[in-house]
Protein backbone atom coordinates (compact mmCIF):
# COMPACT_ATOMS: atom_id res chain seq x y z
CA UNK A 1 0.00 0.00 0.00
CA UNK A 2 2.92 2.21 0.79
CA UNK A 3 4.48 1.29 -2.42
CA UNK A 4 1.13 2.55 -4.43
CA UNK A 5 0.85 5.80 -2.67
CA UNK A 6 4.64 6.68 -3.12
CA UNK A 7 4.16 5.91 -6.74
CA UNK A 8 0.66 7.70 -6.78
CA UNK A 9 2.58 10.73 -5.28
CA UNK A 10 5.12 11.14 -7.56
CA UNK A 11 3.04 10.78 -10.51
CA UNK A 12 1.35 13.53 -9.00
CA UNK A 13 4.65 15.56 -8.51
CA UNK A 14 5.46 14.91 -11.90
CA UNK A 15 2.33 15.71 -13.62
CA UNK A 16 2.87 19.20 -11.53
CA UNK A 17 5.79 19.75 -12.56
CA UNK A 18 5.26 19.43 -16.06
CA UNK A 19 1.66 21.93 -16.14
CA UNK A 20 4.08 24.12 -14.12
CA UNK A 21 7.31 23.89 -16.10
CA UNK A 22 5.90 25.69 -19.31
CA UNK A 23 5.12 29.42 -19.04
CA UNK A 24 2.03 28.97 -21.20
CA UNK A 25 0.73 26.86 -18.95
CA UNK A 26 1.08 28.95 -15.95
CA UNK A 27 -0.57 31.52 -17.96
CA UNK A 28 -3.39 28.91 -18.80
CA UNK A 29 -4.38 28.01 -15.78
CA UNK A 30 -3.95 31.26 -13.71
CA UNK A 31 -5.60 34.25 -16.35
CA UNK A 32 -8.49 32.78 -17.95
CA UNK A 33 -10.32 31.91 -14.75
CA UNK A 34 -9.62 35.80 -13.42
CA UNK A 35 -10.71 36.75 -17.00
CA UNK A 36 -13.87 34.73 -17.25
CA UNK A 37 -14.63 36.05 -13.44
CA UNK A 38 -14.61 39.80 -14.43
CA UNK A 39 -16.57 39.04 -17.05
CA UNK A 40 -19.25 36.88 -15.88
CA UNK A 41 -19.48 39.29 -12.71
CA UNK A 42 -20.09 42.31 -14.88
CA UNK A 43 -21.99 40.83 -17.98
CA UNK A 44 -23.86 37.95 -16.60
CA UNK A 45 -27.10 39.40 -14.90
CA UNK A 46 -30.83 38.94 -15.61
CA UNK A 47 -31.70 42.03 -13.63
CA UNK A 48 -32.49 45.08 -15.83
CA UNK A 49 -31.55 48.67 -14.73
CA UNK A 50 -31.95 51.12 -17.31
CA UNK A 51 -35.35 50.34 -19.08
CA UNK A 52 -35.79 52.91 -21.95
CA UNK A 53 -39.62 53.83 -22.02
CA UNK A 54 -41.58 56.27 -24.28
CA UNK A 55 -44.85 57.42 -23.20
CA UNK A 56 -48.38 58.35 -25.41
CA UNK A 57 -50.37 60.28 -22.47
CA UNK A 58 -54.14 61.11 -24.28
CA UNK A 59 -55.35 62.18 -20.92
CA UNK A 60 -53.27 65.13 -19.04
CA UNK A 61 -55.23 64.75 -16.23
CA UNK A 62 -53.97 64.53 -12.75
CA UNK A 63 -54.09 60.68 -12.40
CA UNK A 64 -52.18 60.13 -15.37
CA UNK A 65 -49.54 62.78 -14.28
CA UNK A 66 -48.90 61.18 -11.08
CA UNK A 67 -49.00 57.50 -12.10
CA UNK A 68 -46.38 58.64 -14.83
CA UNK A 69 -44.27 60.36 -11.86
CA UNK A 70 -43.83 56.90 -10.04
CA UNK A 71 -41.98 55.58 -13.44
CA UNK A 72 -39.72 58.98 -13.62
CA UNK A 73 -39.01 58.43 -10.02
CA UNK A 74 -38.15 54.35 -10.45
CA UNK A 75 -34.68 53.74 -10.55
CA UNK A 76 -34.85 50.97 -12.93
CA UNK A 77 -36.65 53.21 -15.77
CA UNK A 78 -35.49 55.76 -18.07
CA UNK A 79 -37.36 58.28 -19.45
CA UNK A 80 -36.89 58.12 -23.53
CA UNK A 81 -39.75 61.01 -24.61
CA UNK A 82 -43.20 61.58 -24.89
CA UNK A 83 -44.76 60.34 -28.34
CA UNK A 84 -47.93 62.31 -30.33
CA UNK A 85 -49.75 59.81 -31.87
CA UNK A 86 -50.18 55.74 -31.93
CA UNK A 87 -48.37 54.91 -35.13
CA UNK A 88 -45.00 56.18 -33.32
CA UNK A 89 -45.21 52.91 -31.42
CA UNK A 90 -44.15 50.48 -33.79
CA UNK A 91 -40.93 52.57 -34.70
CA UNK A 92 -39.95 53.21 -31.34
CA UNK A 93 -39.82 49.58 -30.65
CA UNK A 94 -38.82 47.82 -33.86
CA UNK A 95 -35.79 50.60 -33.85
CA UNK A 96 -35.42 49.39 -29.97
CA UNK A 97 -35.04 52.83 -29.26
CA UNK A 98 -37.34 51.60 -26.00
CA UNK A 99 -38.18 48.48 -24.59
CA UNK A 100 -41.58 49.78 -23.49
CA UNK A 101 -44.79 52.26 -24.62
CA UNK A 102 -47.01 53.31 -21.53
CA UNK A 103 -50.27 54.41 -23.36
CA UNK A 104 -52.73 56.10 -20.99
CA UNK A 105 -56.22 56.53 -22.61
CA UNK A 106 -58.32 59.86 -22.92
CA UNK A 107 -60.68 59.46 -20.00
CA UNK A 108 -57.87 57.58 -17.50
CA UNK A 109 -58.25 60.56 -14.88
CA UNK A 110 -62.01 60.81 -15.75
CA UNK A 111 -62.22 57.54 -14.61
CA UNK A 112 -60.59 57.43 -11.58
CA UNK A 113 -62.00 60.28 -9.95
CA UNK A 114 -65.58 59.04 -11.18
CA UNK A 115 -64.70 55.47 -9.10
CA UNK A 116 -64.46 53.98 -12.29
CA UNK A 117 -61.47 51.46 -13.02
CA UNK A 118 -59.40 52.90 -15.72
CA UNK A 119 -57.49 50.60 -18.41
CA UNK A 120 -53.87 51.22 -18.78
CA UNK A 121 -52.18 49.70 -21.83
CA UNK A 122 -48.36 48.67 -21.98
CA UNK A 123 -46.86 47.68 -25.01
CA UNK A 124 -43.47 45.86 -24.49
CA UNK A 125 -40.53 44.28 -26.98
CA UNK A 126 -41.14 40.43 -26.79
CA UNK A 127 -38.09 39.63 -28.62
CA UNK A 128 -36.29 38.63 -25.36
CA UNK A 129 -38.37 36.79 -23.06
CA UNK A 130 -36.59 37.44 -20.35
CA UNK A 131 -36.43 40.78 -20.48
CA UNK A 132 -39.85 41.14 -21.12
CA UNK A 133 -41.06 39.12 -17.86
CA UNK A 134 -38.98 40.95 -16.34
CA UNK A 135 -40.35 44.70 -17.27
CA UNK A 136 -43.78 43.19 -17.06
CA UNK A 137 -43.02 42.45 -13.40
CA UNK A 138 -41.38 46.18 -12.50
CA UNK A 139 -44.35 47.88 -14.69
CA UNK A 140 -47.36 45.66 -12.43
CA UNK A 141 -45.64 46.39 -9.03
CA UNK A 142 -44.97 50.34 -9.78
CA UNK A 143 -48.73 49.68 -11.02
CA UNK A 144 -49.78 48.20 -7.71
CA UNK A 145 -48.44 50.72 -5.09
CA UNK A 146 -50.52 52.96 -7.42
CA UNK A 147 -53.68 51.33 -6.80
CA UNK A 148 -53.04 51.10 -3.23
CA UNK A 149 -52.49 54.84 -2.26
CA UNK A 150 -54.94 55.73 -4.77
CA UNK A 151 -57.64 54.18 -3.09
CA UNK A 152 -56.39 54.77 -0.05
CA UNK A 153 -56.49 58.75 -0.66
CA UNK A 154 -59.60 59.05 -2.51
CA UNK A 155 -61.36 55.74 -0.18
CA UNK A 156 -62.25 54.40 -3.26
CA UNK A 157 -62.93 50.34 -3.10
CA UNK A 158 -61.04 47.71 -5.30
CA UNK A 159 -58.24 48.20 -8.26
CA UNK A 160 -59.18 51.28 -9.65
CA UNK A 161 -56.82 50.84 -12.89
CA UNK A 162 -56.71 47.77 -14.78
CA UNK A 163 -53.28 46.84 -16.74
CA UNK A 164 -53.54 45.60 -20.57
CA UNK A 165 -50.39 44.16 -21.22
CA UNK A 166 -49.22 43.24 -24.95
CA UNK A 167 -45.71 41.88 -25.68
CA UNK A 168 -44.84 42.43 -29.45
CA UNK A 169 -42.66 39.89 -31.95
CA UNK A 170 -43.48 37.13 -29.08
CA UNK A 171 -47.23 37.87 -27.54
CA UNK A 172 -47.05 34.82 -25.37
CA UNK A 173 -43.42 36.12 -24.00
CA UNK A 174 -42.32 31.86 -25.03
CA UNK A 175 -38.98 31.78 -23.80
CA UNK A 176 -38.18 28.74 -25.53
CA UNK A 177 -38.82 30.95 -28.97
CA UNK A 178 -35.59 33.00 -27.78
CA UNK A 179 -33.71 30.74 -26.68
CA UNK A 180 -33.85 27.71 -29.11
CA UNK A 181 -33.58 30.61 -32.02
CA UNK A 182 -30.44 31.71 -30.47
CA UNK A 183 -29.09 28.32 -30.25
CA UNK A 184 -28.43 28.28 -33.44
CA UNK A 185 -25.72 30.52 -33.44
CA UNK A 186 -24.18 28.78 -30.43
CA UNK A 187 -24.10 25.27 -31.50
CA UNK A 188 -22.92 26.82 -34.95
CA UNK A 189 -20.08 28.47 -33.16
CA UNK A 190 -19.28 25.43 -30.90
CA UNK A 191 -18.81 22.93 -33.24
CA UNK A 192 -17.19 25.41 -36.21
CA UNK A 193 -15.01 26.49 -33.73
CA UNK A 194 -13.99 23.12 -32.02
CA UNK A 195 -12.95 21.74 -36.04
CA UNK A 196 -10.75 24.46 -36.68
CA UNK A 197 -8.80 25.42 -33.70
CA UNK A 198 -7.57 21.37 -33.54
CA UNK A 199 -6.69 21.59 -36.97
CA UNK A 200 -2.95 23.19 -37.27
CA UNK A 201 -2.51 22.18 -33.73
CA UNK A 202 -3.15 18.76 -34.78
CA UNK A 203 -1.05 18.05 -37.34
CA UNK A 204 1.81 20.27 -35.98
CA UNK A 205 1.94 17.31 -33.10
CA UNK A 206 1.94 14.81 -35.60
CA UNK A 207 4.91 16.65 -37.18
CA UNK A 208 3.12 17.07 -41.01
CA UNK A 209 2.34 20.83 -40.59
CA UNK A 210 5.54 22.03 -41.57
CA UNK A 211 5.78 19.29 -45.00
CA UNK A 212 2.38 20.97 -45.86
CA UNK A 213 4.61 24.89 -45.71
CA UNK A 214 7.18 22.87 -47.90
CA UNK A 215 4.54 21.76 -50.61
CA UNK A 216 4.22 24.47 -53.93
CA UNK A 217 0.95 25.25 -51.91
CA UNK A 218 0.50 29.14 -50.83
CA UNK A 219 -0.75 30.37 -47.68
CA UNK A 220 -3.50 31.73 -49.13
CA UNK A 221 -4.37 27.99 -50.51
CA UNK A 222 -3.26 26.44 -47.40
CA UNK A 223 -5.84 28.85 -45.40
CA UNK A 224 -8.86 27.96 -48.25
CA UNK A 225 -8.22 24.46 -47.38
CA UNK A 226 -8.49 24.40 -43.82
CA UNK A 227 -11.01 26.97 -43.91
CA UNK A 228 -13.36 25.84 -46.68
CA UNK A 229 -14.29 22.44 -44.29
CA UNK A 230 -15.31 24.38 -41.18
CA UNK A 231 -16.99 27.22 -43.08
CA UNK A 232 -19.19 23.88 -44.70
CA UNK A 233 -19.63 22.12 -41.41
CA UNK A 234 -21.16 25.54 -39.79
CA UNK A 235 -23.65 26.21 -42.38
CA UNK A 236 -24.73 22.03 -42.64
CA UNK A 237 -24.93 22.70 -38.61
CA UNK A 238 -27.03 26.06 -38.14
CA UNK A 239 -29.66 24.11 -41.13
CA UNK A 240 -30.03 20.96 -39.02
CA UNK A 241 -30.56 23.19 -35.91
CA UNK A 242 -32.83 25.63 -37.75
CA UNK A 243 -34.93 23.15 -39.47
CA UNK A 244 -35.30 21.74 -35.82
CA UNK A 245 -36.14 24.44 -34.41
CA UNK A 246 -39.00 25.29 -36.83
CA UNK A 247 -40.49 22.08 -37.38
CA UNK A 248 -39.63 20.26 -33.75
CA UNK A 249 -40.32 23.10 -30.96
CA UNK A 250 -42.22 25.20 -33.56
CA UNK A 251 -40.22 28.55 -33.24
CA UNK A 252 -41.99 30.80 -36.09
CA UNK A 253 -39.71 31.77 -38.87
CA UNK A 254 -41.31 34.69 -40.36
CA UNK A 255 -38.21 36.77 -42.30
CA UNK A 256 -36.12 36.26 -45.35
CA UNK A 257 -34.30 32.84 -45.41
CA UNK A 258 -31.84 34.33 -47.68
CA UNK A 259 -30.90 36.90 -45.20
CA UNK A 260 -30.56 34.33 -42.50
CA UNK A 261 -28.39 32.22 -44.65
CA UNK A 262 -26.04 35.54 -45.26
CA UNK A 263 -25.83 35.62 -41.82
CA UNK A 264 -24.97 31.83 -41.38
CA UNK A 265 -22.06 32.23 -43.84
CA UNK A 266 -20.22 35.21 -42.59
CA UNK A 267 -20.37 34.11 -38.99
CA UNK A 268 -18.71 30.94 -40.33
CA UNK A 269 -15.92 32.43 -41.84
CA UNK A 270 -15.73 34.69 -38.84
CA UNK A 271 -15.48 31.45 -36.13
CA UNK A 272 -13.30 29.53 -38.65
CA UNK A 273 -11.13 32.27 -39.07
CA UNK A 274 -10.88 32.37 -34.91
CA UNK A 275 -10.51 28.81 -34.75
CA UNK A 276 -7.95 29.06 -37.16
CA UNK A 277 -5.79 31.74 -35.17
CA UNK A 278 -5.97 29.78 -31.96
CA UNK A 279 -4.68 26.56 -33.72
CA UNK A 280 -1.95 28.28 -35.22
CA UNK A 281 -0.88 30.00 -31.90
CA UNK A 282 -1.47 26.59 -30.00
CA UNK A 283 2.04 24.30 -29.86
CA UNK A 284 -0.12 21.08 -28.76
CA UNK A 285 -3.55 20.29 -28.61
CA UNK A 286 -4.19 20.38 -25.18
CA UNK A 287 -3.31 24.28 -25.96
CA UNK A 288 -5.61 24.51 -28.47
CA UNK A 289 -8.50 23.08 -26.89
CA UNK A 290 -8.23 25.77 -23.86
CA UNK A 291 -7.79 28.75 -26.19
CA UNK A 292 -11.36 27.65 -28.03
CA UNK A 293 -12.32 27.22 -24.32
CA UNK A 294 -11.26 30.71 -23.29
CA UNK A 295 -12.78 32.62 -26.35
CA UNK A 296 -16.06 30.42 -26.13
CA UNK A 297 -17.44 30.94 -22.89
CA UNK A 298 -17.19 34.78 -22.97
CA UNK A 299 -18.13 35.24 -26.49
CA UNK A 300 -21.50 33.37 -25.61
CA UNK A 301 -21.89 35.79 -22.12
CA UNK A 302 -20.81 38.71 -24.13
CA UNK A 303 -23.40 38.00 -27.39
CA UNK A 304 -26.63 38.60 -25.13
CA UNK A 305 -27.38 35.00 -25.80
CA UNK A 306 -29.44 35.07 -22.14
CA UNK A 307 -28.54 38.33 -21.08
CA UNK A 308 -29.30 41.44 -22.78
CA UNK A 309 -26.29 43.47 -23.96
CA UNK A 310 -28.19 47.35 -22.65
CA UNK A 311 -27.94 45.91 -19.00
CA UNK A 312 -23.96 45.54 -18.88
CA UNK A 313 -21.40 48.46 -18.28
CA UNK A 314 -20.58 50.68 -20.95
CA UNK A 315 -16.95 48.91 -21.22
CA UNK A 316 -18.40 45.31 -21.12
CA UNK A 317 -20.82 46.82 -24.63
CA UNK A 318 -17.75 47.94 -25.92
CA UNK A 319 -16.10 44.82 -25.60
CA UNK A 320 -18.66 43.06 -26.70
CA UNK A 321 -18.29 44.79 -30.33
CA UNK A 322 -15.57 42.41 -31.74
CA UNK A 323 -17.72 39.25 -30.61
CA UNK A 324 -19.54 37.98 -33.91
CA UNK A 325 -21.71 36.03 -32.21
CA UNK A 326 -23.25 39.28 -30.78
CA UNK A 327 -24.21 40.36 -35.02
CA UNK A 328 -25.35 36.63 -35.43
CA UNK A 329 -27.59 36.28 -32.73
CA UNK A 330 -29.34 39.63 -33.90
CA UNK A 331 -29.76 38.35 -37.41
CA UNK A 332 -31.27 35.20 -36.10
CA UNK A 333 -33.77 36.39 -33.41
CA UNK A 334 -34.20 39.14 -36.04
CA UNK A 335 -35.15 37.14 -39.25
CA UNK A 336 -36.97 34.26 -36.56
CA UNK A 337 -39.65 36.66 -34.92
CA UNK A 338 -39.84 39.91 -36.50
CA UNK A 339 -39.63 38.95 -40.04
CA UNK A 340 -36.69 40.88 -40.72
CA UNK A 341 -34.57 41.13 -44.21
CA UNK A 342 -31.75 42.16 -45.93
CA UNK A 343 -32.57 45.82 -45.01
CA UNK A 344 -32.95 45.05 -41.77
CA UNK A 345 -30.20 42.96 -40.73
CA UNK A 346 -27.61 44.71 -43.20
CA UNK A 347 -26.19 47.03 -40.04
CA UNK A 348 -25.69 43.18 -38.53
CA UNK A 349 -23.95 42.22 -42.26
CA UNK A 350 -20.66 44.40 -42.54
CA UNK A 351 -19.45 43.87 -38.69
CA UNK A 352 -19.39 40.01 -38.95
CA UNK A 353 -17.42 40.45 -42.73
CA UNK A 354 -14.55 42.70 -41.14
CA UNK A 355 -14.31 40.53 -38.17
CA UNK A 356 -14.20 37.84 -41.18
CA UNK A 357 -11.43 39.33 -43.17
CA UNK A 358 -9.62 40.06 -40.22
CA UNK A 359 -9.26 36.65 -38.35
CA UNK A 360 -8.71 35.13 -41.65
CA UNK A 361 -6.16 37.19 -42.68
CA UNK A 362 -4.70 36.84 -39.04
CA UNK A 363 -4.71 32.80 -39.43
CA UNK A 364 -2.92 33.28 -42.98
CA UNK A 365 -0.16 35.32 -41.58
CA UNK A 366 0.02 33.34 -38.70
CA UNK A 367 0.44 30.18 -40.70
CA UNK A 368 3.79 31.35 -42.37
CA UNK A 369 5.47 33.78 -39.80
CA UNK A 370 4.56 31.72 -36.54
CA UNK A 371 7.16 29.68 -35.48
CA UNK A 372 8.24 26.87 -32.56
Amino acid sequence: MMTLFTRLWALTIKEFLALFRDKRSRVVVIVPPLIQLLVFGYAASFDLNHIEYAVLDRDGGAAARELLARFEGAPSFAFAGHLRHPDEIATQIDRRAVRLVIQIPPRFSADLSAGRTAPLQILIDGRNSNSAQVINNDVARILADFNRDWAQAHGRPGLPTRLIIRAWYNPNLESRWFFVSGLVGLLTLVVTLMSTALSVAREREQGTFDQLLMTPLSPVEILIGKALPGVLVGVFEASLVLTIAVFWFAVPLTGDLGALYAGALLFALASVGIGLMISSLAATLQQALLGAFLFMVPAVILSGFATPIDNMPPAVQTLTLIDPLRYYLVILRGVFLEGAGFAQVGPQLWPLGLIALFTLGAAGWLFRHRRY
